[in-house]
């Protein structure tokens, strides 16, 4: 689970430093300024969490069940919050209109919160100090 974790870590990092790129240098002739930070905080919390698995990935400190469930909810998360938040911010330059799936956006936030949930419960949990 270790290296799942680090290896889904490093892809979300890589795809992130990409996307980020991108919306500071390809975006700005297709679309808004407030399209470019929307998409721009759908990178950041990319980034976040995939520093979190690289983190997650390197620690014994929590339980294996914690970091499968953890991987999941930050995996899932990021697909509906960040990605959904691409789609938005790019709607204009696709044949498919995101806003119908934009309930997803907030479904994705509450997974990442989750994750972040698990972890805290985990180390609360934890005898050792």
């Amino acid at each position: 689970m270790n290296k799942t974790l680090l290896i889904t870590g490093a892809i979300l990092g890589v795809l992130g430093i990409i996307l980020g790129a991108f919306a500071a240098h390809g975006l700005e002739k297709l679309v808004d300024a407030d399209a470019i930070k929307s998409f721009e905080t759908g990178v950041r919390y990319q980034l976040y969490n995939a520093f979190f698995l690289l983190i997650l990935g390197s620690t014994s400190f929590l339980s294996l069940k914690a970091k499968k469930t953890i991987f999941y909810l930050v995996l899932f998360g990021v697909i509906f919050f960040s990605v959904s938040i691409y789609g938005l911010a790019t709607n204009s330059l696709s044949s498919f209109d995101f806003k119908t799936i934009a309930f997803i956006t907030p479904l994705g936030g509450l997974l990442l919160i989750a994750a972040w949930m698990v972890m805290l419960i985990g180390i609360i949990r934890n005898k050792v100090d």
